[in-house]
């Protein structure tokens, strides 16, 4: 499968917010932010749209609250933003998905007549994952870094409580598995946008 020329990366909330620690706890895949920069540095020369995505929260105590440093992109996001030759959006959203933000991204995407795009960011099982899996259900062609994604441990209900590294790859398996999304790799994706090749599915993660 070959990337199109005109598919786009929607950068999930790489914000500053996600690096407090005591505030998120343990995170998996510490070469997730650079291959984040890899992708957005891969798309923006080759003339890809690329989309931005920040997540203002309305929990007074998030870190990701709108007027707190966190709610800023991290460094190397913030320096490549208006660099590229393709085009740019900013998106702004308070829930999960980047296709309930402000402005209408599904509406961009149709106007520019994009029908593929890449998801990578934070929380790999949560605005990641919810922007491709309702991606998938508009009927896009979706592809997950899943290696430039990264989340933290989770408890749930009963007790239950999930490592990162085991959240990611249930993420991974519900969105490739159900037909949601390609989950694929950045290597994969920087090839596919650097010449001819297609891109094709890890082996494993």
């Amino acid at each position: 499968m070959e990337i199109a020329e005109n598919a786009a990366l929607v950068v999930v909330d790489v914000q500053k917010g996600f690096e407090e620690v005591e505030y998120w706890g343990e995170r998996n895949n510490p070469g997730a932010d650079e291959n984040i920069a890899a992708l957005i540095g891969a798309w923006q020369e080759s003339g890809r749209p690329v989309v931005f995505v920040r997540h203002d929260s309305v929990k007074p105590d998030s870190p990701l609250r709108s007027g707190y440093v966190g709610n800023d992109f991290k460094e190397y996001v913030e320096e490549r933003r208006g660099k590229g030759a393709g085009g740019e959006l900013l998106v702004t959203k308070s829930v999960n998905s980047a296709f309930y933000g402000t402005p209408d991204l599904d509406a961009w995407l149709k106007e520019a007549g994009i029908s593929q795009f890449v998801v990578t960011g934070i929380q790999t099982n949560m605005c990641a994952e919810t922007t491709a899996r309702m991606g998938g259900n508009l009927g896009y062609d979706v592809l997950f870094a899943l290696d430039a994604t990264y989340t933290f441990d989770l408890e749930g209900p009963f007790g239950w409580r999930l490592g990162a590294e085991e959240i990611a790859r249930a993420t991974a398996v519900s969105l490739h598995g159900g037909g949601f999304a390609e989950v694929v790799t950045t290597e994969n994706l920087i090839a596919g946008v650097s010449g001819p090749a297609g891109i094709s599915s890890p082996s494993g993660v």
